[in-house]
């Protein structure tokens, strides 16, 4: 139980000086209030049109699938340092996670969530 100590003093600290900070940030930071601060900004150019519309999030599932597959093919490096080493074995259980990421790379292309645009099949 001695051991919990530690942990809940840390715990407490931590509360301690996240709670401390945002009152002396509140106490040190102007408080200028201009009508300014409140317009949207968009890399130094105005908006145009209305800004809360829609979009189509295809970019961002592109980008989530690459990162996916980015971070997966990065476990290949160890693998690749350390392959005369394992022989059979870390040959044939490298086979099998190419396999299970190729099946998942199947499954985003036959999904279509690798199209820009993606077509709309109506029945």
């Amino acid at each position: 139980m001695i051991g919990y100590l530690a942990v809940l003093i840390f715990l407490l600290f931590g509360a301690v000086f996240v709670v401390a900070n945002l009152f002396i940030g509140s106490l040190l930071r102007p408080t200028v209030i201009q009508e300014a601060k409140y317009t949207p900004y968009e890399c130094g150019e105005e908006s145009e049109g209305y800004l809360w519309q829609q979009f189509n999030p295809r970019f961002y599932i592109v980008a989530l699938v690459f990162i996916l597959f980015e971070v997966e093919i990065l476990f290949m490096y160890p693998w690749g340092i350390l392959f005369k080493r394992l022989g059979w074995f870390g040959f044939i259980e490298m086979m099998v996670f190419l396999f299970i990421l190729l099946l998942g790379f199947a499954y985003a292309w036959a999904k279509g969530d690798l199209e820009w645009i993606k077509s709309v099949v109506q029945e």
